[in-house]
């Protein structure tokens, strides 16, 4: 019974959809918790500043770090722990799963590509303050209407991304080699085995971990890391379980047509979104981003960025601590993305951003005006994947059985 229940939740992949409700149910109640949606971008940008000042650069004198408050270290602050407990949770998840194995890029194209495509992304996601988590998928159930902006141009951005990244330029010159038998890959039992028991005892020493922030909470009332820490957790061991990836969810449906994971994500927030009207009816606040060019330019580039990269801020994550070199340089892109736009943000930040208005749906059509309109919004969202998805295989279809004629 133990090795079924263990081949079920810990070892083989979940599906998107029950995972992203899942996520959308859990990133409500960080919501409640914390008065701030699950993002990542936002802490490694302070990681970024942080590691500029380990050289004696002078954070204070630009505004975006002043924007980003470096006030605390990562395990201070609530993102912090956050952030480090997803790291925690993807590595756990993959230990149990035995999928760690360092594995370097196939050519040196993808190194290439993991960098700029990094950078790019990073850049993307702070011009435009938040990436596909606080812009996208904890960013819709909130009723800012950047969301939908950034949205809409990172969707083109993923598009234009699909366009390139199929040029002959970024193919793997990889040789394939010819065999006339298969090849049985022999399970290691022992290895299986090793990597288990030490997924265990990181999550028993995280455990602990949680217990002893606790304590310190009770002390402290403020404090909400021990909680941090949980969350952290939890939404790192269900994206690499799910392998959830909100750069696959639309290139997939680009590329191949296939929606289930884009059909997932929108789910995921409908489900969050009512529980999020229900925290901001009970006075919490919302994040509001000026609905400027910073948007547009920025939702472009982090939806280019990220196909390039191969990889969002989620799926990078958990595809580093499997050993991937190629995620680890997407990572190291993406605070040095973070790290362009906080050092010249003081250039254009009037032009860009903070001179525009900051509008919230509820505040242009009412409380429960808002709702609707957001709710119709994310259906309309649902119809057209399923449009582009049906007419996809229409097209397929078509232009096989013309190969076949002639």
């Amino acid at each position: 019974m133990w090795e079924n229940l263990k081949d079920k939740y810990l070892v083989k992949f979940y599906k998107p959809l029950p995972a992203l409700i899942a996520l959308g149910i859990l990133s409500t109640y960080y919501f409640g918790f914390f008065g701030s949606v699950w993002a990542v971008t936002g802490e490694m940008t302070r990681w970024g500043g942080e590691f500029l000042e380990l050289f004696g650069f002078d954070t204070s004198k630009y505004e975006y770090y002043k924007l980003q408050n470096l006030d605390g270290t990562p395990l201070t602050r609530n993102d912090g722990i956050m952030l480090i407990g997803m790291f925690l949770g993807c590595f756990i998840a993959a230990l149990w799963a035995n999928n760690v194995k360092i594995r370097l890029p196939a050519s040196k194209i993808r190194i290439f590509q993991a960098l700029i495509g990094g950078i790019i992304s990073g850049f993307g996601a702070r011009l435009a303050m938040g990436c596909n988590l606080a812009n996208f998928f904890t960013g819709l159930p909130y009723f800012s209407l950047h969301s939908w902006v950034f949205v809409v141009c990172m969707i083109i951005g993923i598009y234009a991304g699909t366009k390139v990244v199929v040029l002959p330029i970024f193919q793997s010159k990889v040789k394939l080699v010819k065999t006339n038998k298969s090849h049985n890959l022999a399970r290691d039992k022992k290895r299986s085995r090793i990597m288990f028991y030490l997924g265990s005892v990181i999550f028993a020493l995280s455990i602990v971990w949680i217990v002893y922030l606790s304590v310190i909470g009770t002390h402290d009332k403020s404090s909400l890391l021990g909680l941090a820490l949980f969350f952290g957790l939890s939404f790192g061991f269900i994206i690499s379980r799910a392998q959830i990836c909100f750069t696959s969810a639309f290139r997939d449906l680009f590329l191949t047509g296939r929606s289930e994971m884009a059909n997932a994500v929108f789910i995921g927030i409908i489900i969050s979104s009512i529980g999020a009207f229900s925290y901001i009816m009970l006075g919490h606040g919302i994040k509001l981003v000026w609905v400027g060019p910073n948007i547009i330019i920025g939702g472009f580039l982090f939806g280019f960025g990220i196909v390039i990269a191969g990889g969002c801020e989620c799926g990078w994550m958990y595809r580093a601590v499997e050993g991937q070199v190629h995620y680890f340089i997407v990572g190291i892109g993406n605070i040095i993305g973070t790290i362009m736009l906080a050092i010249s943000w003081d250039y254009y930040s009037a032009l860009l951003a903070t001179s525009w208005p900051k509008v919230s749906l509820l505040d242009m059509f009412g409380n429960y005006g808002g709702l609707v309109v957001n709710y119709v919004l994310l259906f309309l969202s649902l119809f057209i994947i399923a449009l582009y998805s049906s007419r996809f295989f229409i097209k397929k279809n078509k232009n096989s059985v013309t190969c076949k004629c002639d």
